[in-house]
């Protein structure tokens, strides 16, 4: 079976009177039918521009640079009109956004809301035909009093519901990958288990493949099959998620793994926290961009970028660590 969505060479920059920002700088992967890809890295480092560009949703002063391609069962849709993408959204793939109360309406009634998405697409069915698939949509995702929430208006919502809202909305055109992006930040912690199940039993239900962007990589520990590391607009580190979790090669990863709490950790050890900040990406360094805040950047990092290179089946990552171990057998710079 071929791969549901296949992204390369993807770039994104912003144009602004000051400076160009490159958020994305020449990314590739890869998701396949009904897999969970988790797409991980602090905020700035180009994750969320990225889910963006999948959906085409990047305005001026964004633009996607040419090279750039992104594939869909095959078909190129990085070039596609206003009036595929809007056939493209909703029924192919779907968004979750993080902030539920900013991406509802705060004056439309919630079944409302739902019901226009099913009125975005020619789906021949009746007015209460809409109305049966969005409380089942909704009791999907588990609210119990599905009938009643179509007449609550946002602000009369949990922050769990709405969240809730947000995914039978996502869901409700039936899609074949849905992009959730950071869709548990604002939630505690027994609601992020909560969100993060119903999203894998929807899952498995509707068949569909998931790319979860987050910040935190204790949240897709149970979650995803692949995850992709992301710093300062580039892959730093790609692989399945038993290995990224138990055999870490980039310094990033690594760091981003020790300021996970665990339950297992020492209790008298405080959380690492990752020193420094991430690289004004209007002037990117010239060679690694994790250099600065890396303790085991060496020379070479800084004069030039590594690339991302196979460490055993398809587990990659981009670090001179790791090229000069598998060339020298371990020869420092």
């Amino acid at each position: 079976m071929g791969n549901l969505l296949e992204v390369r060479n993807l770039s994104v920059s912003f144009f602004t009177y000051e400076s160009t920002v490159q958020a994305v700088r020449d990314i590739s992967f890869d998701l396949a039918p009904g897999e969970t890809t988790a797409l991980v890295g602090e905020s700035g480092c180009g994750k969320s521009v990225t889910s963006k560009s999948i959906m085409g949703l990047i305005k001026k002063p964004g633009k996607i640079l040419e090279g750039s391609r992104i594939y869909f069962k095959g078909q190129c849709i990085t070039d596609f009109t206003i009036k595929e993408w809007e056939r493209f959204r909703g029924k192919n793939c779907s968004i979750i956004f993080q902030d539920a109360l900013a991406s509802l309406n705060p004056t439309m009634k919630i079944g409302r809301q739902i019901i226009e998405v099913l009125n975005n697409h020619d789906t021949g069915l009746s007015r209460d035909e809409k109305v049966k698939k969005a409380v089942e949509m909704l009791a999907m995702t588990g609210i119990a009093d599905a009938a009643g929430c179509l007449e609550k208006y946002p602000h009369e919502l949990s922050g769990g519901m709405r969240q809730r809202v947000m995914i039978a909305m996502a869901l409700i055109g039936r899609p074949e990958l849905l992009i959730a992006d950071e869709p548990t930040t604002s939630l505690d912690v027994t609601v992020q288990a909560q969100i993060l199940e119903q999203m894998k039993q929807l899952q498995q239900k509707l068949n569909m493949a998931i790319l979860l962007v987050t910040h935190d990589l204790g949240i897709v520990a149970d979650a995803a099959n692949k995850i992709i590391i992301m710093y300062a607009g580039r892959i730093v580190e790609q692989g399945p998620a038993r290995e990224i979790f138990y055999h870490p090669v980039h310094p990033y990863t690594k760091a981003l793994l020790d300021s996970v709490p665990r339950i297992d950790r020492d209790r008298t050890k405080r959380l690492r926290a990752i020193e420094g900040n991430i690289p004004d990406m209007a002037n990117p360094p010239k060679g690694c961009a994790f250099c600065g805040r890396c303790p085991e950047a060496m020379n070479i990092c800084e004069e030039h970028a590594p690339v991302l290179r196979q460490i055993e089946g398809p587990h990659a990552a981009a670090c001179w660590l790791n090229e000069l171990h598998t060339i020298h057998g371990g020869t420092d710079a």
